[in-house]
């Protein structure tokens, strides 16, 4: 009887709660101020039960809080991607190791930037690695085995944590604090992962990775895109301050189903005006965003229902490829 061949994964190590150290194994959040961080070998050498599941490499990348991951390490992780799957065809798959805080938006970025099949998966931890009943060590274990998971393929990027798997699109951190901190509120999960099989249920139909338009090789900066958050008696101070520092767009995190104060508005037309790109969202996290005619921007673009931060990527995105307002519009329509 031939033994099946493990899947060869590779795991990318940039930091986070799933790599932190704390004080003792009840230092559940402090741990944060220590700023201890275990390098992806380390991290990976703490969980044996990975050699049961694949031939695992690691591979360094740099030790972060994942709030200080921003633009220039998503194109640093997208061309160390696209790098290691050329030099090492025989991947199945990719895992990359990531603080919470800003996981679902590293993950939309590799999702709209990727031009490589291998499956990605981005993971992460509510608990640090030395915490009592931490929670990284499962989440590494099965987000390795989503990866090299054969039905993941064409998937695009996916997080996985707490035994369940989000699309990149839709998933999103809902809780500071709980294990099932990362939910997808319209669609639910793409699937489970148990103790017996990676069992996926549903697949995206929003266009994603590998099948994309943004070529971001030759890209060294991103487009500044603002966002802007809709609040009672809010003013039109942040929006003319983003304008003044440069931005070419803005995101309205609106208030549901994407309405700003008549003060944002009036800041938001001056800044279309002057041809910043507008983009109108909704803070609720749940829901579309429709054409709402005068009480949106002057030709301003709707978000279908992406969050702030997502509809800021994408705008960025599409600000390197193009100033014009229905390709903008068809790439939110599209992606």
């Amino acid at each position: 009887m031939t033994t099946p061949r493990k899947p060869a994964v590779a795991v990318i190590g940039t930091g986070g709660t799933i790599a932190s150290i704390g004080g003792d194994g009840l230092e559940l959040v402090r741990y944060i101020d220590r700023k201890q961080m275990l390098p992806v070998d380390d991290l990976l050498a703490r969980t044996p039960e990975l050699a049961q599941v694949a031939n695992v490499t690691p591979i360094a990348y740099d030790v972060l809080q994942s709030h200080a991951i921003g633009p220039g390490d998503w194109l640093a992780l997208t061309s160390r991607i696209h790098a290691l799957v050329a030099r090492r065809p025989e991947l199945d798959g990719i895992v990359i190791t990531h603080g919470t805080a800003t996981l679902e938006e590293t993950a939309y970025f590799l999702n709209l930037a990727l031009e490589v099949e291998v499956p990605v998966v981005l993971v992460g931890a509510q608990r640090p690695a030395t915490a009592v009943s931490g929670d990284g060590p499962l989440n590494l274990v099965n987000a390795v085995r989503t990866a090299g998971a054969p039905h993941a393929r064409g998937m695009g990027v996916m997080i996985v944590m707490n035994d369940e798997i989000q699309a990149a699109r839709e998933g999103t951190k809902t809780s500071t604090l709980r294990l099932q901190t990362f939910r997808t509120p319209d669609f639910g999960a793409l699937g489970h992962v148990d103790a017996d099989r990676v069992a996926f249920y549903r697949a995206p139909l929003r266009r994603h990775a590998p099948d994309t338009e943004f070529d971001v090789s030759g890209l060294d900066a991103l487009p500044r895109v603002d966002v802007v958050h809709a609040y009672a008696g809010a003013d039109g101070a942040a929006v003319r301050a983003c304008v003044d520092a440069g931005a070419r767009g803005i995101v309205a995190a609106g208030f549901a189903p994407g309405l700003v104060t008549p003060a944002q508005l009036e800041a938001l037309n001056e800044a279309a005006r002057a041809g910043v790109a507008v983009a109108h969202c909704s803070r609720v996290g749940s829901g579309r965003v429709p054409e709402l005619g005068a009480s949106h921007a002057l030709g301003s673009l709707t978000t279908d229902n992406l969050t702030p931060q997502k509809a800021r990527i994408l705008l960025m995105l599409g600000l390197a490829c193009t100033r014009d307002r229905g390709e903008l519009q068809r790439m939110f329509d599209t992606y």
